[in-house]
């Protein structure tokens, strides 16, 4: 029976509230943020992403150089990210690490892995195996999406929603398993797509059981692909409108316990160019996409604190709870997120009594952790 002998309860931090943070293992690269760099005082747990599935469906490293070997410093043994986040964690025990398998580009391979319980189960053990051999606390599911819709070239089967639910259950009969051995809980939780379209064909009641908490990803709701511009990560939005807001209460109209659903927020925005002046550029049609920190369109926090927040006129939507920039002179609008509109969403997971925040990702704050402590500092105040 599916999730008979998981006991939700016993997983749950000690914290009022989770605040989530992924970490990529990229971020040693272009971005030069490293695991030493991680402001884990003000985090519970920490997502590393990613991990990859190998084509006998299996658990592996994503990148073997950043994970294990990338020599640190002050670290002899060139022990890569995996090895930092160790130091890490005992350096502040009450923040645990999640490994993230899978990730928009790696879910190719998760409707295999689904597919049969011979798969699940190897997939499974592998999973639990990874998290033993570089010292996670948990595993983090993030299939883009068991409901299709993800990167184009993914398998997809029809079947997928229902070997999702299977696939959690072996992952979480394995996880306990191991917990029995070792006198401890291990987390199971999820990625989970914002859309309808993401949550409605799952089968809630015997999935939340299974996890521990689970990452709405609340962005990414405006970009590029969108015909007009808009807003990235609307707090609230008109009644037609995509929103966080109509994202968590459709999920809590499906029984799925509050504090158990932890609202992802982004530290970055999207841009777009050729925006005519009308209502300062906001869901107006454009006509190309600006450079962006790292992708067309797409701008780290940092980035805009110190290319384009201060020259640039910033405007407050009172409906939606969120700021956007627009610049007549270049016809650029950017919708983001600030130190205020984050404070507004830590407020609202506080109302609802939801349990915590989730971000993408830690590299794209700027130096002084604006949108991380303003998060932290609404969350853990009295």
């Amino acid at each position: 029976m599916i999730g008979l002998n998981f006991n939700a309860s016993r997983a749950q931090d000690s914290a009022p509230y989770r605040i989530v943070a992924y970490y990529t293992s990229w971020a040693i690269y272009g971005r030069e943020y490293f695991v030493t760099d991680i402001p884990a005082d003000q985090l519970t747990h920490i997502n590393y992403a990613f991990a990859n599935i190998s084509e006998a469906g299996e658990v592996v490293l994503g990148d073997e150089w950043a994970d294990t070997q990338f020599p640190y410093p002050s670290d002899t043994t060139g022990g890569g990210n995996f090895n930092q986040l160790q130091l890490l964690k005992a350096a502040h025990p009450a923040m645990q690490t999640l490994i993230s398998v899978g990730g928009w580009t790696w879910s190719g391979l998760f409707s295999d892995v689904a597919l049969t319980p011979a798969s699940r189960e190897r997939f499974a053990r592998s999973a639990v195996d990874f998290m033993l051999r570089y010292d996670f606390d948990g595993v983090d599911l993030d299939w883009e999406y068991p409901t299709g819709g993800g990167d184009p070239g993914n398998m997809e089967r029809p079947e997928d929603s229902e070997n999702f639910v299977l696939l959690l259950d072996e992952v979480r009969t394995q996880l306990d398993a191991q917990g029995a051995q070792d006198g401890r809980a291990y987390l199971l939780t999820i990625a989970l797509g914002a859309g309808a379209s993401a949550y409605e064909p799952l089968d809630w009641a015997r999935i939340h059981p299974l996890l521990d908490w689970i990452n709405v990803m609340t962005y990414d709701f405006a970009g590029g692909w969108s015909e007009r511009t808009g807003f990235n990560a609307p707090l609230y939005a008109a009644a037609d409108g995509a929103s966080a807001d109509r994202t968590l209460q459709a999920l809590l109209a499906l029984d799925i316990p509050a504090d158990k659903l932890v609202l992802g927020v982004p530290f970055y925005g999207h841009g777009w160019s050729g925006v005519g002046s009308e209502n300062d550029g906001l869901d107006q049609p454009f006509t190309s996409l600006p450079e962006g920190t790292w992708a067309a369109g797409s701008f780290d926090y940092d980035d805009l604190t110190e290319n384009y927040i201060t020259d640039t006129t910033r405007h407050w939507d009172e409906r939606a709870g969120v700021p956007w920039l627009y610049d007549a002179a270049t016809g650029t609008m950017i919708t983001y997120d600030d130190a205020e509109s984050m404070a507004l969403k830590a407020d609202y997971i506080r109302q609802h009594n939801l349990g915590g925040v989730m971000f993408w990702e830690l590299s794209a704050d700027d130096d002084t952790n604006t949108l991380l402590t303003a998060l932290h500092t609404t969350l853990t105040s009295e």
